[in-house]
């Protein structure tokens, strides 16, 4: 019989029925992974080292004066690569938003939980920042237990309050650059200079944020993977057998047996080492299978092919791969739900681009006024009442004038001046006016021109009602 065929993950060793988090009483089991070590674990580090440089020095960077990124919530206003959108903008972030979920579950269902593992800013900072410094302060996770269960004294309490206050000091820089995100660097440097009681508001927002980030990182940790963050119960629904997840090739690696010397080996090519359940972050065993807990961090696939590299093996025995791959000793192939969800995900990049691209500096909207048809003026003239709104996109404030281009006319604004503010709506009413015996027709078109600063920047096409013809 082929070994495939009579070999089942589920008869190799059964999904658990609790999670590797809690112990048997129902309290929590801390976890203390070994520190990983391999390729993966290098380019993880390399790959989040960009992204810490992304997240901490975007804040700091400006241009023409203003941030080159902000997502500011709570006004409502978002500059992203130097260009600032706002509630004007619904239909282009909301596109940018879905595109971007979009793309979170087109990769969820090819690669499985791999933005968990490599981009998520939640496992960048556990395993790439706060681990580290625990790793060099209190050891391995051998010396880590041990520290753990030993007796206070003094050397306990002066690493304890060194790691301690480190965390906290880089929580607090994580809180003020997550302020600075979204209230902008400048107004974070005004209120850190300035007295407690002229930010009184912002202050406690910054002790809060800062608590919470302390919390997470030094206490709730994998916590908030496996029961806060809803994205390792949305990949249940989204992957099956052709989905490439971290997977131990159980076809090549059952039956387990330690590795003894000078006797013939017949089991599988597993010795049952579990290393890779020391370095895996959320205390799983991926020889059990796609678990909810696993993050896809890699960790496990370094541990084992450093062991495969020992023993003589080949590399791979945990690697990524599908379900079918395995089963059937096949590589990688386009399946038609990738297929369908690219080209979901290319119709709505296209969408983005088009919106993007027709995406004006200054939007402007012309109406007539509601419920009124025409005016009678002195000296056998007409008129009409129209309502503007004009969007300013653009961080200047823009001086703008009104011009009938097509005909002799008058055209009078209400207040006179224009003037858009930056980054705000205008809303303004003028009136056309136009002599009687120049309306040869009870329906005459007009085209506005539209001027900033002398430079004519748009033309709109209006329609002007006057009286039958006589």
């Amino acid at each position: 019989m082929d070994k495939a065929s009579s070999v089942n993950i589920s008869d190799i060793n059964p999904f658990n029925e609790s999670l590797g988090i809690v112990r048997d009483d129902g309290k929590r089991r801390f976890i203390y992974p070994k520190k990983p070590n391999g390729r993966y674990y290098n380019a993880r580090t390399i790959f989040s080292i960009v992204l810490l440089v992304f997240l901490f020095g975007m804040p700091l960077i400006k241009l023409n004066g203003h941030p080159f990124m902000m997502l500011n919530i709570i006004d409502r206003k978002f500059i992203l690569f130097g260009a600032v959108f706002g509630t004007y903008d619904f239909f282009i972030l909301a596109t940018g938003f879905l595109t971007f979920v979009v793309s979170i579950i087109l990769f969820t269902a090819v690669f499985g939980r791999v933005f968990c593992g490599w981009a998520c800013p939640q496992t960048i900072f556990l395993e790439m920042v706060f681990r580290k410094i625990e790793f060099l302060i209190e050891g391995d996770y051998f010396r880590q237990k041990n520290f753990n269960k030993s007796p206070w004294g003094a050397t306990k309490i002066f690493k304890k309050l060194l790691k301690w206050s480190i965390f906290m000091a880089i929580s607090v820089l994580i809180s003020n650059t997550f302020l600075a995100w979204i209230i902008g660097f400048d107004e974070v440097v005004k209120i850190i200079s300035e007295p407690i009681s002229m930010h009184t508001g912002e202050f406690i927002a910054m002790l809060t944020f800062t608590g919470v980030f302390y919390f997470i990182f030094a206490y709730f940790r994998e916590y908030a993977c496996i029961y806060v963050c809803p994205y390792g119960r949305l990949q249940g629904v989204l992957l099956d057998k052709s989905s490439t997840v971290i997977a131990y090739d159980y076809i090549r690696g059952e039956p387990r047996g330690k590795l003894r010397k000078s006797t013939e080996r017949t089991e599988g090519d597993c010795i049952d080492c579990k290393e890779c359940v020391a370095v895996c972050p959320t205390g799983i065993d991926i020889r059990n299978g796609t678990q909810l807990e696993c993050v896809n961090c890699t960790a496990c696939i370094d541990a084992c092919d450093n062991v495969m590299d020992k023993i003589s093996k080949p590399r791979g025995l945990i690697r990524f791969a599908s379900e079918n791959n395995i089963v059937n000793k096949t590589k990688f192939k386009i399946t038609a739900k990738i297929i369908a969800y690219s080209g979901i995900l290319i119709i709505m990049l296209g969408i983005l681009t088009y919106l993007l691209a027709a995406r004006k500096p200054i939007d402007i909207t012309i109406l007539r006024a509601p419920g009124m048809l025409f005016q009678e003026q002195p000296d056998n003239k007409i008129s009409n009442l129209y309502t503007m709104k004009l969007t300013n996109k653009t961080f200047d404030e823009v001086p703008i004038t009104l011009k009938v281009e097509n005909r002799d006319g008058e055209l009078k604004v209400a207040g006179n001046d224009i003037n858009m503010k930056s980054n705000d709506v205008t809303e303004t009413k003028f009136l056309v006016i136009l002599n009687r015996n120049d309306l040869k027709t009870m329906n005459v078109p007009l085209e506005i021109g539209i001027y900033k600063n002398g430079e004519k920047i748009e033309s709109k096409k209006i329609n002007f009602l006057g009286p039958a013809p006589q």
